[in-house]
């Protein structure tokens, strides 16, 4: 994966995190030192996601068949699809959930599975460990940057299901359009 897709993929995948994010910031409860907690969960699972799905994928590969692109095309367009969705479901969100304890993690994880699909079908070279931490860092780096930006953007933002539907088909689009070029280019 060169350069200038890993941060396509990299701004799609914090998509979730990022409407999720300023889902969260537009709450009045919320603390910084609880917007902090968000902020680095989502980029640590986004990290430890990519990282893991390129590992199984690259496992998957070696041991029981070569994955063909365009499963992988087909994998990453179905997660774009998937957040469009998301985009259309306007549920509400209760507000004393978001301080329990746990919270952090659970979100940090649900809004990074697709990394761990995308992941999956990233790394032809994984061999090269470094180069894969690297990529993984910059993963999670893009999504850590993203959430700081949506939750200092929240201050300013007070229509929620406006933005955080556009950021779900924001991150869906380009997940779709990436695996268009994945499959046919």
């Amino acid at each position: 994966m060169n350069f200038k897709d890993l941060i396509i993929v990299g701004v799609a995948l914090a998509m979730d995190a990022v409407g999720v994010s300023i889902s969260i910031g537009v709450n009045s409860a919320i603390k910084r030192i609880n917007k902090i907690g968000f902020i680095i969960s989502f980029a640590f699972f986004q990290f430890l996601f990519f990282f893991l799905g390129g590992v199984c994928g690259h496992l998957f590969e070696t041991y029981i068949t070569t994955i063909p692109k365009v499963v992988g095309g087909i994998a990453i367009a179905v997660v774009g699809i998937l957040m469009i969705k998301d985009g259309f479901d306007n549920e509400e969100k209760d507000e004393s959930l978001l301080l329990k304890k746990g919270i952090v993690l659970i979100l940090g994880i649900s809004v990074s599975i697709d990394a761990f699909v995308v992941g999956f079908t990233g790394f032809s070279y994984i061999s090269n460990i470094i180069r894969v931490i690297g990529d993984c860092s910059i993963i999670g780096f893009i999504t850590l940057v993203l959430c700081t930006f949506a939750f200092y953007l929240c201050r300013y933002i007070r229509k929620i299901e406006f933005v955080s539907k556009y950021a779900d088909f924001f991150g869906g689009v380009t997940l779709i359009i990436f695996a268009i070029k994945m499959i046919f280019f």
